[in-house]
């Protein structure tokens, strides 16, 4: 085909080789549309992807083969949702340093009558990425105390914020109540925080204008204060979550096996199995790799563990997806930014248009083929 001979030396020059040696770089060479029509324009789109085949030994060992694309911890992404992946854990991790409370009891947050529990708020996290939920487990642990953990086990992050809410990153926590069976109420904080620190990194300043209170501000938007995750940092995370025993015991996460357990089936719960609306919540709806543009059901022989996160036209998902017919393994962590228009807080995305159907059809030719 004339178009397919043009556009793949145009590729393998942009990739530097164009090889089987690296099923990402091959696959970004296909000329499918969703896949074409975002590396015709590549350096636009911020694209970073990071894809682990899982080797498994006679022994039950595993090996890890590594690949990427255009991945740089110095290259600032908005790593949206995806930063609840990391706080339920610690979150889980941190509830199990207290005597007389676990997962079912019920809490509240500062003057807030609705209580919620853990086992509530990780479903509805992981299920439907439930900002709410991730903000209760944001103050239960308070900024400084996110960071120092991820730090202790070798990740890379500073995690800033809250989501979705006015003052979302106030420096003091709000006081945690837990009720015990007991009748007595535990309660933590308010925490104190240190300030957000800047960190030193590339593309901070971004775009050429955002929206603020129902008005165009006609200036770069800053997210030198915001959330930062880096994509390999949030890989690392799925591995030491998936894999806890390829890792040194002070990297791991420090789950009981329940939790673990339970964090495991949050991950793959579908929104159906949650009692959500099909038609309006279908399978894919938080499944961006593989099944991000299909509104039909996942087959039952793909399994699918993973967070996605959105917002500010970035993209994101990481996965841990078994093909059950093909035995193949594999992880998956990828982000793209589609904003066309260089405008921020404007909701004009290119989600649906872009951004959905490269996910999915990325992770169809890494998963299916």
């Amino acid at each position: 085909m004339p178009g397919r001979f043009c556009f793949l030396p145009l590729v393998c020059l942009l990739l530097g080789a164009c090889s089987n040696d690296n099923p990402v770089e091959y696959v970004l060479t296909s000329d499918h549309p969703a896949i074409r029509t975002v590396m015709s324009n590549h350096e636009s789109h911020e694209l970073q992807i990071l894809y682990s085949e899982i080797i498994r030994g006679e022994d039950d060992s595993i090996q890890f083969i590594d690949h990427s694309y255009g991945v740089d911890d110095r290259l600032y992404f908005y790593p949206a949702s995806t930063v609840k992946l990391p706080v339920a854990l610690l979150a889980l991790e941190k509830l199990q340093e207290f005597d007389g409370i676990d997962r079912y009891n019920r809490y509240t947050v500062g003057e807030s009558t609705t209580g919620s529990s853990l086992t509530n708020d990780l479903i509805k996290l992981f299920v439907v990425s439930d900002d709410a939920a991730f903000n209760r487990l944001f103050e239960f642990l308070g900024k400084d105390e996110i960071n120092q953990r991820l730090q202790s086990k070798g990740i890379d992050a500073r995690i800033s914020h809250r989501l979705s809410i006015p003052d979302s990153d106030v420096l003091p926590t709000q006081i945690v109540r837990f009720s015990q069976a007991s009748g007595a109420t535990l309660e933590i904080g308010p925490i104190n925080n240190t300030a957000i620190e800047i960190l030193p990194l590339e593309n901070l300043v971004k775009g050429v204008a955002y929206m603020e209170s129902g008005r165009l501000v006609p200036e770069p938007f800053d997210f030198s204060e915001k959330n930062y995750l880096p994509l390999r940092s949030l890989h690392e995370i799925m591995k030491r979550l998936m894999f806890p025993e390829y890792f040194p015991v002070e990297e791991r996460f420090h789950l009981s096996t329940d939790h673990r357990e339970f964090v495991l089936r949050a991950m793959s719960t579908l929104p159906r199995e949650a009692g959500f609306d099909e038609t309006e919540l279908p399978d894919g709806a938080y499944k961006y790799l593989v099944f991000g543009d299909n509104k039909g059901r996942i087959p039952e022989h793909i399994e699918i563990y993973n967070k996605i996160g959105f917002a500010y036209g970035y993209l994101t998902d990481t996965a841990y997806i078994v093909n059950h017919e093909t035995g193949k393994e594999v992880l998956i962590t990828a982000t793209i930014h589609v904003n066309a228009n260089q405008t921020f807080n404007d909701n004009q995305y290119e989600y649906e248009e872009l951004g959905l159907p490269f996910l999915a059809e990325l992770g169809r030719r890494l998963v299916l083929n």
